[in-house]
């Protein structure tokens, strides 16, 4: 009900029309596939009828009509694959926008990582547990409806075969209807349960394997990204073991599912043979006693393997069922996270940090406390004012600086008391390593503007005056500039960045440490001379650039 809750909006959407139309599609050629599926056991009897009958003009029509049976079963089975495809992809789409819409917007996708819970590798989550929760849901209610559908019709036809069976009871005689439907539900039945309780310890074992698979590819990520970190620190000695546990931890979940679907193979197997010799077993005597025709006797056992395949659906989906339901169970997760999230923020004060739009340009802090979140506090009732084009250092605690910085952006809400922020003014931060996105360097430097929106010459002298003019000629290449770059060009990159933006006020936190201490100055300088109006604040570690600052604020 939860996944329905969350994905059920889906066939209410925007595209609903279309939507509801593709599953009235689905619906309709469903239903043309039972109708050939009936067709066909017709066809099998008057086929085996004018075979017992040695009845050429007979064989001749059977022929023929299987041409055409053939013909429109080719065109409903493709039709049906492109719509369903169609709705699949459609729904998977809706869904990852929607929770990628609740992950990335105004910082969530980083407070949520404060959140406890069971939402760990929300890519994992986004791109593979929702393509397999729409797809295999799809999937899931598609068989289901086929098989409702097969068991109403083969039922009948299987009822209408059966006849009526007298069994002998020596001073009794009980006359049974329709015993072969009454055998295919005690058949099924029994091995719906038996198959139900051999794979319990699937659904399990297919949790436990996607969530190791998960932190290991989230490990590889990890050492990807801080390959160059690793390498001069020589951390290889301990990435590999640790790449190595995890592994190990897949083996064993790998086994784990193996031993389980084992057991539903082995049980699978077995029954799918008993299924095809079974029906002709039991409806043999009522043939060889002359009571049916050969051709009756092959539409009772195709009708009665319909309807027991029908009837299997919970043994025949149950590894697939596991799946859906790990998928479903991760993606709810992370949905969850942000829900709670959410409520989390929304709680009024003094619980939370209240962000203030205010007309002046000013930024203010009034009777701020910010706390972590065991509510220890680690900035404790703050009352300041910084004005446009004022520079401000922020000193103290670096710990606390982090937050105060993060408070103001909106990324952390716990506390108390209020942020007045100037109202259309742009605020730009500065952390210490620049977020490059992979694509043409032009296109990462002018990031998340648009390339167009600086001209070319603006551009390149802003790069000479960062000190990175050897990069004029990389700017229409693409390349990851994140391993690409070193860290100081990377820095210098991002002076470059705010030169071109001129935002109204800056936050820099240790934005310039890979420099030398003249370098750093000299950004310093710079910024404070190209972006007069601008005001600054800063956290720093270095004497040279606290001494440019008059003014201070200072932080347990």
């Amino acid at each position: 009900m939860q996944f329905v809750r969350l994905a059920g909006p889906f066939w209410c959407s925007e595209n609903k029309t279309t939507i509801r139309t593709l599953s009235a599609f689905l619906v309709a050629l469903t239903v043309a596939q039972i109708a050939v599926s009936v067709i066909i056991t017709e066809w099998s009897a008057d086929l085996f009828d004018a075979l017992e009958q040695r009845s050429m003009s007979r064989l001749f029509t059977q022929v023929g009509l299987i041409v055409l049976i053939f013909i429109a079963n080719m065109a409903i089975t493709a039709s049906h694959l492109v719509v369903k495809r169609r709705l699949q992809l459609s729904w998977r789409g809706w869904l990852t926008d929607k929770l990628i819409g609740q992950w990335m917007r105004d910082g969530r996708h980083y407070l949520v990582t404060h959140i406890p819970g069971q939402h760990d590798n929300p890519d994992g989550r986004i791109a593979e547990d929702i393509r397999i929760s729409t797809e295999y849901a799809i999937d899931l209610l598609h068989t289901f409806f086929y098989c409702l559908l097969l068991l109403t019709s083969f039922t009948e036809i299987l009822w209408t075969l059966s006849g009526t069976v007298t069994l002998n009871l020596g001073v009794l005689e009980v006359p049974i209807q329709g015993h072969l439907v009454w055998l295919a539900l005690i058949y099924a039945a029994s091995a719906s349960t038996l198959g139900w309780w051999i794979g319990r310890p699937l659904t399990m074992a297919t949790d436990n394997r996607q969530t190791v698979e998960a932190n290991f590819r989230f490990a590889l990520v990890k050492a990807r990204e801080n390959a160059q970190a690793i390498a001069l620190i020589h951390g290889e000695r301990h990435e590999n073991p640790h790449f190595h546990r995890l592994f190990g931890n897949i083996v064993d979940a790998w086994n784990q599912q193996t031993h389980a679907w084992q057991r539903i193979t082995m049980f699978s197997s077995g029954y799918s043979i008993l299924s095809m010799a079974f029906p002709i077993l039991v409806s043999a005597p009522r043939y060889i006693l002359g009571t049916i025709s050969l051709g009756a006797l092959m539409q009772s056992a195709q009708a009665f393997q319909q309807m027991v395949a029908a009837l299997s659906w919970p043994v025949d989906n149950m590894g697939k069922v596991a799946e859906w339901r790990a998928s479903v169970e991760r993606v709810l997760g992370l949905s969850k996270a942000l829900e709670q999230l959410e409520r989390e923020i929304a709680k009024p004060d003094p619980y939370r940090i209240r962000l203030v739009k205010s007309d002046k340009s000013v930024l203010a802090f009034r009777d701020l406390c910010i706390s972590r979140l065991d509510r220890i506090v680690c900035v404790s009732t703050l009352n300041e004012e910084i004005k446009a084009g004022e520079r401000v250092l922020i000193a103290g605690n670096a710990f606390s600086g982090n937050k105060l910085f993060k408070a103001i952006a909106g990324l952390w809400p716990w506390g108390e008391g209020a942020i007045e922020l100037p109202d259309d003014e742009t605020m730009f931060f500065m952390p210490p390593r620049p977020y490059l996105p992979t694509g043409t360097l032009r296109a990462s430097i002018c990031y998340p503007s648009d390339p167009s929106a600086f001209d070319q010459q603006v551009l390149e002298n802003t790069l000479e005056l960062a000190g990175v003019k050897e990069l004029k000629e990389q700017l229409d290449q693409v390349a990851d500039w994140e391993k690409n770059l070193e860290r100081e060009q990377k820095q210098r990159l991002g002076l470059v960045r705010l030169l071109l933006h001129k935002p109204k006020w800056i936050l820099m936190q240790e934005a310039f440490d890979s420099l030398d201490p003249e370098g750093e100055v000299d950004m310093v300088n710079l910024i404070h001379r190209k972006l007069s109006d601008s005001a600054v604040l800063t956290i720093t570690k270095q004497p040279n650039i606290q001494a440019l600052y008059k003014r201070r604020i200072t932080l347990c």
